[in-house]
């Protein structure tokens, strides 16, 4: 049974092991034997898991098509909608020290980012478009192609469209996190996205609606102890390259249960946390598998992601953060219009 607590079981035979050793009824050595935690055979099943033939995955969701083909249907003006209302309802940066009105409105350029990215409009297409149906995104300013590329590199746009994302990112509990290149170009690949900074870690839920990300590049791992204290949830599911003890702990202390795959030199032995999770995995090696595989759906949410949005073309690190983020706002829009609708399927 998921989350049965086998240390929990086990906890309570130690506790009377040392009891009965002070009492003087067993030896240091017997109490020690009958201890042991199962680290050999631990090790010796980690290969095992590792095998691809050794787990046979589940089938993927099925998609609903009444439900998928209204949402496609619906996509334009409930993206039109989204957009005016969300970044309408934000509050501004409030920047101290300086005073004045801006030139340009940063909800209209917060609303021409997103609408770029919705419609895959250069800057300069952009223009011509926005001022045709500007006024159904809600967009009232007369905006040229270079005050609409300027708009990327704004904290002020930033700080909007974090606000619009957080109303994005409903949870069913269940998440999983994963790390992806981001391709600036044809040319790159995964290995050079990695190595060259443009790299995004996130979390998402098992509809693939995403809790929080990170772009910074910053090595995968220690993005994940930052993400994962701004997320909530009921499990998290994370390979074995964040196998990390420390991370694990953390997890736990936000309240979800751990499911991070081992390594082959993993040992047992460990706080609480780190015992607990991988003796559920030793004494229900099938149950604990079920659970960790629905990571499949992190690695779902990043190829989908590349594949509808294409690469990177902002070279600046604000303008990267707000592409990137516009695009994560229109994928969870997109997620949840689709979700709701099979739980409301008269719309």
């Amino acid at each position: 049974m998921v989350g049965t607590t086998i240390y929990k079981l086990y906890e309570p035979i130690l506790h009377k092991l040392n009891r009965h050793y002070l009492l003087g009824f067993l030896t240091e050595k017997e109490v020690n034997f009958m201890a042991r935690l199962p680290n050999v055979e631990f090790r010796q099943m980690v290969p095992m898991i590792r095998d691809p033939d050794f787990y046979e995955d589940e089938k993927p969701r099925q998609i609903s098509w009444p439900e998928y083909n209204e949402a496609q249907i619906k996509e334009a003006r409930e993206t039109l909608e989204f957009i005016r209302n969300q970044v309408d309802q934000t509050q501004y940066l409030n920047t101290p020290g300086k005073a004045g009105k801006p030139l340009t409105d940063p909800k209209e350029l917060a609303k021409a980012v997103l609408a770029c990215e919705a419609l895959g409009f250069t800057e300069r297409n952009a223009q011509g478009w926005l001022g045709i149906i500007g006024p159904f995104f809600g967009i009232r300013e007369s905006l040229d192609d270079k005050t609409i590329g300027d708009a990327y590199d704004k904290i002020e746009v930033t700080h909007l469209l974090k606000q619009v994302f957080e109303t994005t990112k409903t949870s069913d509990g269940k998440l999983s996190g994963d790390g992806t290149g981001l391709e600036t170009s044809r040319k790159q690949n995964y290995e050079s996205t990695k190595k060259s900074g443009e790299y995004m870690t996130s979390i998402v839920d098992s509809r693939e609606i995403v809790q929080a990300f990170d772009v910074s590049g910053e090595q995968e791992c220690k993005a994940m102890h930052k993400l994962i204290k701004k997320v909530y949830g009921d499990s998290l599911r994370l390979d074995a390259g964040v196998n990390d003890r420390q991370l694990v702990t953390k997890v736990v202390e936000q309240g979800m249960i751990p499911y991070v795959f081992p390594k082959k030199n993993n040992k047992l032995n460990g706080d609480q946390a780190w015992k607990q999770m991988y003796l559920e995995l030793f004494y229900d090696v099938m149950q604990w598998l079920t659970e960790y595989h629905q990571r499949s759906h992190a690695e779902s949410f990043h190829s989908s992601f590349k594949r509808v949005y294409g690469s990177i073309t902002k070279r600046r690190v604000t303008a990267q953060l707000n592409q990137v983020t516009a695009r994560i706002i229109l994928h969870n829009r997109r997620r949840q219009s689709y979700f709701s609708k099979i739980l409301s399927p008269t719309g």
